[in-house]
């Protein structure tokens, strides 16, 4: 993928995201008799149907002429970003932004399946009516207009995100909150927290900061971003030691499955195991079939979504089904989607819920401190991986090196080193 490609998929974030603010704005205004921001942060965007139809827009082209597998792989993005959702929202207030749905991100009624099918349907006629036009449109005007807005919004998403998280963080102390409810603020900090809150309040009416019953504050208390950092973590570790024994012992081919460059870590299953707790944790007392068929759909449409993600931002395949029965694309096929369904079935029921509650038995200020380390490893390994897969494909046309950064990566990364990490990467033309 390359900067024009990445700088589209934020520009989409935010127009759709606009967009959705926009009606769902609208939408609630009109019933409550005033203006109710329903977005989950200060700016007039909404962020889930953003990233859902810019992530949209890059897969859907790859199942043209598969009508029906572009609903489910929409039905499945949706309910799982509908997931991620409400595991943020219950994170800032103790609620979810949709109420009724009391299965993850699955519908559980028939009126919310008609609504979901029909939400479906929508975003698949938005992309086939309303995309065409628009990327039209946006062809016309200067690319220097479209830059400055885009810019400017992103420096924007930021300073909100950070003035958010100020405003949580601060909201989890009780006398903190208890002086922005009785408007006693003192400094500047006070006064955002407090001008955040009262707009979450009117936006989510009985909005209140999930805490213990008893007040004692909790390392990783429920789905939270602390909890959802040590599940990937462990799960990442774990995933690649699964896969490398199981590849050696059954192809006989012993070889590296990590994702990164450094670390036992494989990132498709570390991400995979935080997509199947935030979208199906809340099935843990259901039937067994339930989860079963969540992890069937969820872990394919996550399969598949990796696939097209790695080749379309590395110009790499790491895995093809082709010369599988029923593949879909080579991306996925049934048989490791029924793999998918066990796992689920296995981690929800059975995996998962002791690894919570030892999760939170971690002592608050350590727990904390391991985390944000954690966070920071993962992120610089993962960023110096991406670096170093795209030089690997860019080497291919450009062999000379532009820059202190591209020399570093061309001397400690050449392309021996590469192949020896990845043996089994089969190199594409989708990153140029």
């Amino acid at each position: 993928m390359t900067a024009q490609s990445l700088f589209d998929f934020f520009l989409y974030i935010l127009v759709y995201g606009f967009a959705a603010w926009a009606v769902e704005a609208a939408w609630y205004s009109i019933q409550n008799r005033r203006f109710v921001n329903r977005g989950l942060i200060t700016l007039p965007i909404s962020l889930p149907a953003g990233i859902t139809f810019a992530i949209l827009v890059q897969v859907l082209p790859t199942l043209d002429g598969h009508l029906v597998l572009q609903f489910v792989i929409t039905f499945v993005l949706l309910s799982v970003i509908r997931s991620l959702t409400n595991a943020f929202t219950h994170r800032i207030s103790g609620n979810t932004v949709w109420e009724s749905t009391g299965r993850g991100g699955i519908p559980s009624s028939a009126q919310e399946w008609i609504s979901a099918i029909v939400i479906d349907v929508l975003y698949l006629l938005c992309y086939y009516i309303i995309h065409p036009v628009l990327a039209t449109f946006l062809l016309l005007v200067p690319h220097l207009v479209i830059e400055i807005i885009v810019y400017v919004a992103a420096v924007l998403l930021a300073l909100d995100f950070i003035v958010m998280e100020i405003a949580v963080h601060r909201g989890e102390n009780p006398e903190v909150r208890a002086a922005q409810k009785m408007g006693k603020t003192q400094n500047l900090a006070d006064r955002i927290s407090s001008h955040i809150w009262r707009r979450l309040r009117k936006a989510y009416p009985g909005i209140e900061n999930a805490q213990d019953a008893e007040g004692k504050y909790t390392f990783a208390k429920g789905i939270c971003l602390d909890k959802l950092v040590w599940v990937f973590l462990i799960c990442a570790l774990l995933g690649d030691i699964v896969e490398t024994f199981y590849c050696g012992l059954v192809d006989g081919e012993w070889m590296n499955r990590s994702s990164v460059l450094y670390g036992p870590f494989s990132f498709v299953w570390g991400i995979g195991a935080v997509v199947l707790t935030v979208s199906l944790h809340r099935l843990a007392e259901k039937s067994d079939r339930w989860v079963f068929l969540g992890g069937f759909f969820i872990g394919g449409a996550y399969e598949y979504l990796c696939s097209v993600f790695t080749e379309l931002v590395f110009g790499t395949v790491f895995w093809d089904y082709s010369n599988m029965p029923l593949n879909i694309g080579g991306r996925t096929n049934v048989l490791f989607m029924f793999f998918w369904g066990l796992l689920a079935l296995i981690w929800v029921k059975n995996i998962y819920p002791p690894m919570d509650r030892v999760i939170e038995k971690v002592p608050p200020v350590a727990g904390k401190i391991a985390t944000w380390v954690v966070v920071f490893a993962m992120l610089c390994n993962g960023l110096l991986t991406a670096a170093a897969m795209i030089r690997y494909n860019v080497r291919a046309v450009s062999p000379e090196p532009h820059g202190i950064v591209e020399r570093f990566l061309d001397d400690r990364y050449d392309d021996a080193f590469i192949e020896h990490r990845w043996p089994n990467m089969i190199v594409t033309d989708k990153a140029e």
